[in-house]
This record gives C-alpha cells, sequence and structure tokens, in this order.
C-alpha cells in the first residue's frame, strides 16, 4: 500500500517536475478580469454560479469538456491562476501563493456579488475550493473536489505531518525550479497516470509546459506543505463532495476514505480514471457535475 502512494505521489508530480515551461503567453479571453493571484472569464448570462478552478500547472481549458454546457443553465466563471496556461507567475512566484487565490476568489465573489456559487476544483483546485468552503463560507454555496486530498503529502505517509513533509517539498520546489525548458510540444506519451490514455497524457504534458517555472515552484512547496483536515469541519456548505479516481483499484477507496475520515464530505468513485476525471471519463464525469448541482 505505501509503495503505490509513492508511485502515485511521484505520476503526480511528474507533469510540472520534469517537464519545465517554456516562454509563452495565452491571448487574453474575452471579459477577462486580472487579480494579482487569478484571472477570470466569464461565460453565460444568466443561472446559479459556478465556478471552476483547474489544478497544479493546468489551464482554464481543463474545462472545456464541461463548460459550455454548463454554461446554458448557469453563468459560469472559469478561474485560471496566474502562471499557469502561459500566463506571468506574478505575485505566485512569492510565498501566500494559495492564500492569496482564495483572498482574491472571495474578493472577486463579493465585488461582483455572487450569490452562494457552487466552487469546483481539480487537484490543487480542489484545495481551493475546501479553502473556500472552511474559510470564506459567506462566499462559498457548495463545494465539489476532484481528485484531490485536503493534505496532498498523505500520499507519501498516512502518517505525514506538515513538518516531516517539507523537506520533500523543498526538494520537489528546487527540481522544479532546475528542470531545463521544455524546447517543443509533446508528441508521443510521456506515460504516467494522469491520465488513462495516450492522447490524455499527452494534452496534460503539454499543459504543465506552458506553465512559468516560479509558479508552479511555489505551488508544488504549498500544495506539500497544507493541511486542510483540522479545517474540514468548517465547512457547511449546502454539498460537500469528492470525486475521485479509481485506477488505483482497492487502494485507492482506503487512501481517500483515509483522507476525508471524519469529515463532512460525500466521497463519489469514478470508474476507470486516473487524475484528469474529466479526461478519461467525461460522460460520466459530467453526470457527477449535474447530480452535484441539482440537475439530476
Amino acid at each position: 500500500m505505501r509503495h503505490f502512494a509513492l508511485r502515485l505521489a511521484a505520476a503526480l508530480l511528474a507533469p510540472v517536475a520534469i517537464l519545465h515551461p517554456v516562454a509563452a503567453r495565452c491571448e487574453a479571453a474575452p471579459a477577462e478580469e486580472r487579480l494579482a493571484h487569478i484571472s477570470v472569464t466569464t461565460l453565460g448570462t444568466s443561472g446559479p454560479a459556478v465556478i471552476l478552478i483547474p489544478g497544479l500547472a493546468s489551464p482554464r481549458a481543463v474545462w472545456d469538456g464541461v463548460a459550455p454546457e454548463l454554461a446554458k443553465t448557469h453563468r459560469v466563471y472559469l478561474v485560471q491562476v496566474n502562471g499557469f496556461g502561459g500566463d506571468a507567475a506574478g505575485d505566485n512566484a512569492k510565498p501566500g501563493m494559495l492564500e492569496g487565490i482564495a483572498a482574491d476568489l472571495n474578493g472577486y465573489i463579493a465585488r461582483h456579488k455572487i450569490a452562494k456559487p457552487a466552487i469546483i476544483g481539480h487537484s490543487m483546485g480542489g484545495l481551493l475550493a475546501m479553502m473556500m468552503g472552511a474559510r470564506y463560507p459567506a462566499a462559498t454555496g457548495s463545494v465539489l473536489v476532484v481528485d484531490s486530498l485536503p493534505f496532498f503529502s498523505l500520499l507519501f505517509d498516512p502518517g505525514m505531518t506538515v513538518e516531516r513533509a517539507r523537506p520533500f517539498a523543498e526538494q520537489a520546489r528546487d527540481r522544479t525550479l532546475a528542470t531545463p525548458a521544455a524546447t517543443a510540444p509533446v508528441t508521443s506519451d510521456p506515460g504516467g497516470i494522469w491520465s488513462n490514455t495516450p492522447e490524455g497524457r499527452i494534452k496534460v504534458a503539454n499543459w504543465g509546459a506552458k506553465a512559468a517555472p516560479a509558479a508552479t515552484a511555489q505551488a508544488l512547496y504549498e500544495v506539500m506543505t497544507t493541511d486542510l483536515r483540522p479545517e474540514l469541519s468548517k465547512i457547511t456548505a449546502k454539498r460537500f463532495t469528492v470525486l475521485y479516481a479509481t485506477g488505483a483499484g482497492p487502494q485507492a477507496k482506503t487512501i481517500w476514505e483515509g483522507g476525508y475520515v471524519g469529515s463532512p464530505a460525500r466521497l463519489v468513485p469514478i470508474a476507470d480514471s486516473w487524475h484528469f476525471i474529466m479526461l478519461d471519463q467525461p460522460k460520466a464525469f459530467a453526470d457527477a457535475l449535474r447530480e452535484f448541482l441539482g440537475e439530476r
């Protein structure tokens, strides 16, 4: 079990630890609002609010499979973390990245008078969704976490603490900064367990390659040293659901149930999937999303 968890942790870190960013910048989407730590674009004009947060080194394009359909019945807010997707890192090159993102998002919700949005996050985005629910309950209507633990470093050891995780986090941060830049897009299967298809793994690898090194390195460090388990009981959102990948087999249930033990979260396995559930099982993911939003 511990051997598997170590392999899983290493594989989930691989997209950003191996593929160093290329110098690139995305063209700004219409109606984009830029803040110190994030940018936000919108889809749809009416309906309940849904905020979508991608994961570490991932752009908002992670949600392309569900966002347009959601926008037919919801006001959709697509977050992108500065430094990911080709954007400049800005303040995300400095400590306090996760707290800064959550504060920016809370301010955005208040400024635009967004009433009790559903906050949905994948990977690091899931950690941020839980952070919003625990620390900014007035700004959070419901929380959906997609394949994220409240303390990532539990994958190394179920008895891990923040202090014990810190040296590993420092190594991951330094290794990311020291990795040579990619010189060309990834066109062949890089392997790993981010997705269960070659196409998915290639897509994830290219997303990771476009992220700014300083932002990726800082995010790695903070994700690995942030333990939200003591705060989960503060999440009083109407719904708190966790979707998790089952590619690991029976071990996945053990890992996720252990990570959320004693919390108010409802755990939902998604069969035949790895970390990027939305790429591996788009229909099952869309169905689970609709159920979470009360549409099924």
